[in-house]
Formats: structure tokens, C-alpha cells, sequence
């Protein structure tokens, strides 16, 4: 069950297609697995369109518009189908991760970044940074704060920190006001989509010297 969601800002942002394309990722992927966040964005869609339809000047379509376009949607699917690999079962990364990784965690180059945990880069745009975090059960990610916002997707295992506890599903927000010490629990490891618009704030030297190699 999914406790940690998105709040309605974050939502808002999306719906208006304000948010930097990291943070759009990982908005479309946690609402692709919650019920709750999905139903709470297609009503921000809905008022979007309302708006929209009031503020638009009403064009004249011809007849056959709506056959014309359901058309060219349904030979847009078939072309897809037809390019795309079948989708495995059962896989880690939920869509839309999974198209945008071009694959599941065997298609994933993992980085060392020190204490066995592990983590890849994802190619976004340069206002914020996404990457996928590799943490074996057990193992802590050293203690730190934000000078931005950081949000935290939990796609396998689970962690706790000084806050609570993010399971499948759950999305950590961390602020400007966030210090923790994210551990993953004994167990399955824990891999987690995370998103940062601005370098995280570590307590430790080690940390501090290694973070412009590993640009977190």
C-alpha cells in the first residue's frame, strides 16, 4: 500500500507541463503506480481543459476531424506495437521509467559510488538531475541535507529514515529543511528513482570531496 504521495503543487505543475523534465519523470512514474495521485491529476487535467475551453477561441472542425484523428492514434498504436519489444512480466521499473530507460535494471550502466551502493544518471535536461540509486539492504547513504528539492521514488526493497519509513510506491519529498540518513532495510536491496534541482548538502569530509565526481 502506498502511504508517501505527491503533493498538490507538484501535481498542479505537471498537469500545467511547468515542471523541468526530471521531475516530470518521476511525477509521471509514481502516478503510473498510485491510484490516489492518478484520480487527483486527471481532476487538475479536467480544470485545465475547462479553463482552457473558456479562454480558446471556438474553430469550426470538419465533419470527419474526430474519424481523421481516431485513425491516425490507432495506426500510431499498431506502428508502436509492431517497434516495440514485448514488455517482460514482471519487472522493476514501472512505465513510464521502463520506456524512458529503454529497458528494465539489465539495460541500467551502474556507477560505484562507495559503500556497495550504486547509481546511474539518466539523460534530462539541465534544470534538475535524475538518477536510479542501488542500495543493498542494510546499507546507509551517508547523512545529508538539500539545498533544493530532492524527490525519492521507491521502486524495489524499502528505506527509513529519521522521518519515517518509504515502502514500493512511497515518495520521499526532501527540502531545504530535510537532514536524514536514509538506511535500506535488511533484505531485498533497495533501488529508488531520485530527483534533485540543486547538490545535496552532505555532513560528512569524505562525502563532500567525492560529490563533484559523482555529481550529486
Amino acid at each position: 500500500m502506498i502511504r508517501h504521495h505527491l503533493t498538490d503543487d507538484l501535481l498542479m505543475a505537471y498537469s500545467a507541463g511547468t515542471l523541468p523534465e526530471a521531475f516530470s519523470l518521476i511525477v509521471a512514474t509514481h502516478v503510473s503506480l498510485c491510484d490516489d495521485c492518478r484520480a487527483r491529476l486527471e481532476a487538475y487535467d479536467a480544470v485545465g481543459g475547462s479553463l482552457l475551453d473558456q479562454l480558446l477561441p471556438q474553430v469550426s472542425m470538419a465533419p470527419d476531424a474526430l474519424a481523421a484523428t481516431m485513425q491516425k492514434i490507432a495506426m500510431s498504436d499498431a506502428e508502436d506495437a509492431r517497434a516495440s519489444p514485448p514488455r517482460p512480466a514482471h519487472r522493476v521499473f514501472p512505465e513510464p521509467l521502463y520506456g524512458y530507460v529503454g529497458g528494465d535494471l539489465d539495460h541500467v550502466r551502474w556507477r560505484a559510488v562507495g559503500g556497495g551502493v550504486r547509481q546511474a544518471i539518466l539523460n534530462t535536461s539541465s534544470e534538475a538531475s535524475a538518477r536510479l540509486l542501488y542500495i543493498p539492504g542494510g546499507v546507509a547513504v551517508p547523512d545529508h541535507g538539500h539545498h533544493g528539492m530532492e524527490l525519492t521514488l521507491v521502486l524495489q526493497g524499502a528505506f527509513r529514515d529519521e522521518h519515517d519509513r518509504f515502502g514500493p510506491g512511497d515518495i520521499e519529498i526532501a527540502t531545504e529543511e530535510t537532514q536524514h540518513t536514509p538506511v535500506a532495510e535488511p533484505g531485498l536491496d533497495c533501488i529508488c528513482l531520485a530527483v534533485t534541482d540543486a547538490p545535496l548538502k552532505f555532513s560528512g569530509l569524505l562525502p563532500r570531496l567525492a560529490q563533484p565526481f559523482l555529481r550529486i
